[in-house]
């Protein structure tokens, strides 16, 4: 076993923190405070070729494995951005594999390369309001008619769907009272977002305010023939080829917070004086952090495992999922202890500590909620009969 990074994988944190360090802490909480889209960011991953990561390199992309994406995106994480800045490119990094996968050559040249070149931006429209993990209920639906189909119904949380001009959606297009499991008759379709029957609508939230989450409603949208990925009726099968890699930068973006976060809670702790010595000189203090050391550390391990099965085509899903729920709550124990390491001033925005804090809650409810990652390793690892 070798758990060091390999001199492409040094070379690319170092040339991503490079990058990044362009965009200070004071950047971050404009943009988080105003609402504002890191649009300068945005653009410097775009130059920079960073948006298409895993994407072949024929139609413009970097072709890495997930496992060196997994390390750009923890380091955009941890240089402060926080998850407000991974948020620019995350989807973008595991969403088209259905595409990638699935499409044919000239679908993957015309959707692909625009995306990667920052031409065109996507949102990826798949959980409704109504089904939410449920997805072979969900009930947005796409009528053929003749060499188009016909969309109607509403997503829920797709980013930054106002600024896209296409989505990745998957409709019923049979219905399911006619299949013999509800995931059957689901497909998937890459195309564009006419406002003139497609509207969104942005959603207040808790944290990540600069980039937006909305409601997408769909009336009467004429989707063509050749926007379809795959065939129809086999959508949810290709949207999973997207589940595990997105688990694994979930897991690597929600350690890097903890990460930043545990950084500033030292620093502080280090210069804080009460009572004539530092705080951290009390193992009241010191425990807590060092136990968030070490409980990050072991999640980051899990996510390596995950990563570097996935890279190497063998099944990971165990693996993938137990990072992405080690991760999230060894992220959410860090955050949490770097607000309460700054005391009253942990919940002053100028410290940071408390944006963090409000983003780390994302990990531990998606893309998949905590009980059905243990549900998922009850049933699938442990062999216990399926509880829902």
């Amino acid at each position: 076993m070798d758990f060091a990074l390999n001199n492409e994988q040094r070379e690319l944190r170092n040339a991503i923190g490079k990058v990044c360090a362009k965009f200070d802490l004071a950047y971050w909480r404009d943009c988080d405070a105003n609402e504002r889209y890191p649009e300068e960011f945005y653009r410097e991953m775009v130059n920079g070729g960073w948006v298409g990561l895993t994407l072949p390199s024929e139609y413009g992309g970097a072709g890495l494995g997930i496992t060196e994406a997994a390390l750009v995106m923890q380091a955009i994480v941890e240089s402060g951005a926080g998850f407000t800045g991974a948020s620019t490119i995350h989807s973008y990094v595991f969403a088209p594999n259905a595409i990638v996968k699935h499409g044919t050559d000239e679908q993957k040249k015309r959707m692909l390369t625009p995306l990667i070149k920052g031409e065109e931006r996507a949102c990826f429209a798949i959980t409704e309001p109504n089904s939410g993990l449920d997805t072979g209920r969900l009930r947005t639906r796409a009528v053929r008619k003749g060499d188009h189909y016909v969309m109607t119904g509403e997503k829920v949380w797709p980013t930054a769907a106002s600024m896209a001009q296409r989505m990745l959606v998957i409709a019923r297009t049979k219905p399911i009272e006619e299949c013999k499991r509800p995931i059957d008759g689901l497909s998937l379709f890459y195309t564009h977002m006419d406002p003139e029957y497609v509207r969104t609508q942005k959603i207040p939230k808790l944290g990540r305010n600069a980039v937006e989450s909305c409601q997408v409603f769909i009336d009467g949208l004429k989707v063509p023939e050749e926007d379809r990925i795959g065939q129809e009726g086999k959508g949810f099968q290709y949207l999973l080829d997207g589940l595990n890699p997105e688990r694994i930068l979930v897991a690597a973006e929600a350690v890097g917070l903890g990460r930043v976060s545990l950084m500033r809670a030292t620093e502080y702790a280090k210069e804080r004086v009460i009572f004539d010595r530092p705080i951290g000189k009390n193992q009241g203090v010191q425990h807590p952090l060092a136990e968030c050391w070490m409980y990050l550390e072991a999640a980051d391990l899990m996510m390596l495992k995950a990563a570097a099965l996935y890279d190497a085509g063998v099944p990971c899903g165990a693996e993938a999922n137990s990072a992405k729920f080690l991760g999230a709550e060894a992220g959410y124990r860090a955050c949490e202890r770097a607000v309460l390491t700054h005391g009253g001033y942990g919940y002053a925005k100028e410290f940071d500590v408390e944006r963090y804090l409000r983003e780390v809650m994302i990990p531990r409810l998606a893309p998949v909620s905590r009980e059905l990652v243990m549900c998922y390793i009850a049933e699938r690892v442990l062999g216990l009969p399926k509880s829902y």
